[in-house]
């Protein structure tokens, strides 16, 4: 395997990132087994990020290609106000109109999503004052457990000391995520669980929250 370069998003990269999103959205894996409609998804995990706040993403490339990448916010707060008021009406109508809801798997899938969300599973603490910034990272099948993760934290963390970012938390559904997300010098903020995969899954799937003080 060649050795990854880690380096600042650029335009280019953008189908590289949504196409890594969506063949690990489901915990790791493709989110074919869920859902149907790769482009809606892939809005609903990266836009903001690499359409509003590119500056803060970073890309790992092997081989001319971009085998991971870290997309990052430095204000949450100004990410949920973007997604809300933004990106998220104008990702419904685009939704509808092709068909996404209308598709037999998404309907299981949205089906047991509400459940969750009226059971009051998605309910948790906000740390956005004392942890501002986040982060959501992934990497391609084959290119795990080889220290790009760690490479990529790293690089994101020294941008947000470099622009007085005190704080950064991130969510995780994985328990071996959770594992790496510690030796990165995390902590874990809050801990809870999710049903709408049980389904699939047969089990509830954890909900993690960590955070580190950066400056």
């Amino acid at each position: 395997m060649e050795e990854a370069v880690i380096r600042h998003y650029q335009k280019p990269d953008r189908d590289s990132v949504r196409k890594i999103s969506w063949d690990t959205a489901f915990m790791g894996e493709p989110a074919g087994i869920f859902f149907e409609g790769q482009d809606v998804l892939a809005d609903f995990l990266t836009r903001y990020f690499t359409d509003y706040e590119p500056e803060s993403c970073f890309v790992a490339e092997s081989g001319g290609k971009v085998v991971g990448y870290l997309i990052g916010a430095k204000d949450t707060r100004v990410l949920a106000k973007k997604f809300l008021f933004g990106i998220f009406p104008a990702l419904l109508i685009y939704a509808f109109l092709k068909g996404v809801f209308f598709k037999k798997k998404n309907h299981i899938f949205f089906l047991n999503l509400l459940k969750s969300i009226f059971n009051g599973e998605f309910k948790m603490p906000d740390f956005s004052k004392d942890y501002p910034a986040t982060l959501h990272i992934n990497l391609a099948a084959g290119f795990r457990h080889s220290g790009i993760g760690s490479k990529l934290i790293q690089a994101y963390f020294d941008y947000l000391q470099a622009h007085n970012v005190k704080a950064v938390q991130l969510a995780t559904m994985s328990e071996h995520s959770a594992e790496f997300f510690v030796k990165q010098g995390l902590c874990q903020l809050f801990a809870g669980k999710r049903t709408y995969f049980r389904y699939l899954t047969k089990k509830d799937t954890p909900v993690f929250i960590y955070g580190k003080k950066i400056a």
